[in-house]
């Protein structure tokens, strides 16, 4: 039987766009290029955030045209002081910005920690830290272009498995003492995630500015391709991988529901997941928009809040 894939519906696809300012981080290719395709179709204007702006500036060519807008911009999250370039640009240029896409992600599978130049374990760094650090200095202008919308990536990997759940050591949260596991760091990362959008949810009631927590599908993309685990399973997962995987039109769809579509705002701090076969618990195998995590530890909300201010201090925000 053929796996149900969630789609957004006609009127959100056929929105118009055309007022809206949006960033999307990872704009250069997979999830994060569809994600910046539909919404400049739609007539938006698209910040596409890049750690490399020339493969940036080749992919949007195929954007031009359409009924929308793009601005290639340098955005490397594995660098706090590249965060905040980049914000300082973006508030020079633009005075809106209507959604936020915290797109982009990293997973570390070496034996061995690396580190972003900021010190944060790579995966943590680059999906949790650097986006948090984005978020926080864009809130205002998103406060300022209300209603507006955060979108945070998760993934199912958060969810674990009913005897094991992962959950964010807010001791030692970068692997400074314990032994490094890639595959858990990467999990703890997506909790921290999904913490992240429930906490900006609370704080931010009654600005009009909504936050959600995403799991995009497995996408066909290039995202993790560069390590050994990913190049070992890959060959032999060929034979089954389009039934098991999302093309990235398919992955971007959530995101895409809860940056456009009426029905996402009523579910703000929710986390919405596509179909996906990695799923551990049968339930949730067929995602839902939006859906309850089978992992209490990312919906924690003291731990939340204990998560968030213990960053406050790590990405240097008074």
């Amino acid at each position: 039987m053929a796996r149900r894939k969630l789609w957004i519906d006609d009127h959100t696809r056929n929105k118009d766009l055309s007022d809206k300012t949006y960033i999307v981080t990872g704009a250069n290719s997979g999830v994060g290029l569809e994600t910046s395709r539909q919404l400049i179709k739609q007539g938006a204007h698209v910040v596409m955030a890049c750690r490399r702006v020339e493969a940036g500036e080749e992919v949007a060519k195929a954007f031009n045209g359409m009924n929308g807008t793009y601005d290639v911009m340098r955005l490397d999250l594995a660098d706090l002081s590249s965060v905040r370039a980049f914000t300082k640009t973006f508030l020079q240029k633009y005075d809106q910005l209507h959604g936020l896409d915290c797109n982009a992600g990293m997973v570390s599978m070496g034996r061995d920690v690396t580190r972003t130049k900021d010190g944060f374990e790579m995966s943590v760094g680059v999906s949790y830290f650097g986006h948090f650090l984005l978020t926080e200095l864009l809130l205002e202008v998103l406060k300022k272009s209300a209603p507006s919308r955060i979108v945070i990536l998760s993934s199912c990997v958060h969810a674990g498995k009913p005897d094991s759940r992962p959950y964010v050591h807010l001791d030692d949260i970068n692997y400074n003492s314990r032994p490094f596991n890639g595959l858990n760091a990467y999990s703890e990362a997506k909790v921290a995630n999904a913490l992240y959008a429930l906490e900006l949810s609370d704080r931010l009631k009654g600005t009009g500015v909504t936050a959600f927590a995403v799991h995009p599908g497995w996408a066909r993309s290039n995202f993790g391709k560069e390590n050994v685990f990913m190049k070992v399973i890959s060959p032999i997962m060929a034979p089954f991988i389009r039934t098991m995987t999302d093309s990235n039109e398919e992955s971007a769809q959530t995101s895409l529901h809860c940056l456009v579509s009426d029905q996402a705002i009523k579910h703000s701090g929710g986390y919405f997941s596509q179909s996906s076969v990695l799923y551990r618990d049968k339930e949730c195998k067929e995602g839902g928009w939006p859906m309850v995590s089978p992992n209490p530890h990312a919906k924690d909300m003291q731990q939340a809040k204990k998560l968030v201010a213990m960053t406050y201090d790590m990405v240097g925000i008074n």
